[in-house]
């Protein structure tokens, strides 16, 4: 094959791009991961997620596995076999997660949704209200559903949760929204939050975390679910010297230290909010092709990225299969139900601005070339909402 010059954009809702000082760190040597040196970095990976988390009284633990072991981890550590949990279906990932639940014995209960917006406080709260005896051990709600481009409220939800007076416990999925959007493990009284590596943290896939509350931590010691590689006494035993039960992940380690050094080198709150500026930015410009962002509720919109819902007649598929033949980029497909009805645009992770407009620039030519009736408008809207937004800030330094 023809060899293809410049990068590959891979624009994606994740794994993303994995910026070049991170690339730098896992290519280090290994090392040994029962010395001396090993628990200095165990230790400070561990403190620096729970910073990222933001918890202070929650602990942490980091398994060599893919979101999907955090989410087993997160039910098997807590809950029974038979056991009632509540899921909002928000999307695919929504889907997986209660698919797992039930694989492992629990009951999971499906508050069904239309995929455009997120948990539904209300509806979980009178759920709640209703479950009289108390059967609901858990309730399961993933923040940034990656298949839709919905966040759902998190903090509303722990008022809905508090408000029916209920004692299950909370667990929320933040895969594609950690160190991208806003989260508060402690303040909003998660009880369990599964994330992964490759999102957000700028890894590549291969590391999960659990951040887990003090009840959290107490209902382990009652719960039966059978569990070994994922059990957290084992993980949080060695993680107190800096080690692991077993052999872990030693150079992506490395890599997860300077990602966390470059993310608070930047700031949490400077990284939420260019996240969020290069999602209204992507928003505008899908609108000035004149598209449909898949979300419907402004309060609900990802800061990680965006679902873009094609007319009917049009195939997303083959728009994105254009795109990467023609310009070396790969785009989101759709998962589930929306299979070849969306293409998704990821914007997370180590990005910027003129990424982003070079990300738009191939979906307008690609959306031109699969003959779909749009605008070529799109990238100039983009441009200036970025445009505007510095503007902004110039004046708030002055």
């Amino acid at each position: 094959m023809a060899r293809t010059a410049g990068r590959h954009f891979l624009q994606i809702p994740g794994p993303t791009n994995v910026p070049d000082r991170v690339l730098r760190a896992i290519d280090l040597p290994t090392m040994d991961h029962r010395g001396p040196e090993f628990a200095d970095l165990g230790k400070a990976v561990l403190a620096g997620m729970k910073r990222i988390f933001n918890t202070e009284a929650g602990d942490v633990v980091i398994y060599p596995a893919s979101g999907t072991g955090a989410w087993e981890a997160a039910l098997v550590n807590t809950l029974s076999a038979g056991d009632r949990v509540l899921m909002a279906e928000t999307g695919q990932f929504a889907v997986l997660w209660q698919k797992l639940a039930t694989r492992l014995g629990l009951q999971a209960e499906f508050l069904a949704g239309d995929w455009r917006h997120g948990a539904d406080p209300a509806a979980i709260e009178k759920r709640l209200r209703a479950d009289s005896e108390k059967r609901i051990k858990a309730v399961c709600v993933v923040h940034n559903e990656t298949s839709t481009g919905v966040a759902s409220r998190i903090a509303e939800v722990r008022r809905a949760i508090d408000a029916a007076g209920h004692p299950a416990l909370f667990m929320v999925d933040t895969i594609s929204s950690l160190a991208s959007i806003d989260y508060r493990h402690d303040e909003w009284g998660v009880d369990v939050t599964v994330a992964g590596s490759q999102k957000g943290l700028m890894l590549p896939p291969g590391l999960s975390f659990n951040a887990i509350s003090a009840k959290a931590l107490a209902a382990s010691r009652s719960a039966t679910l059978p569990r070994s590689y994922w059990s957290w006494d084992e993980m949080l035993a060695s993680g107190r010297s800096g080690y692991f039960p077993y052999t872990p992940a030693t150079n992506l380690l490395y890599g997860l230290r300077e990602a966390i050094a470059m993310l608070e080198e930047e700031g949490l709150a400077n990284v939420f909010a260019r996240h969020q500026r290069h999602a209204d930015a992507t928003r505008r410009a899908v609108r000035a092709w004149g598209l449909e962002v898949l979300a419907l509720d402004p309060a609900e919109y990802s800061a990680s990225l965006t679902a873009v819902l094609l007319p009917p007649g049009q195939d997303a598929d083959r728009v994105r299969k254009i795109i990467l033949e023609r310009f070396d980029m790969s785009l989101g497909t759709g998962l589930g139900k929306l299979a070849g009805k969306v293409f998704r645009i990821g914007h997370l992770g180590d990005f910027n601005d003129l990424m982003l407009i070079g990300t738009l620039a191939g979906v307008e030519m690609g959306l031109a070339l699969a003959g779909c009736p749009v605008k070529k408008e799109g990238v100039q809207a983009a441009m200036e909402v970025l445009a505007a937004a510095h503007r902004a800030r110039e004046r708030a330094a002055a």
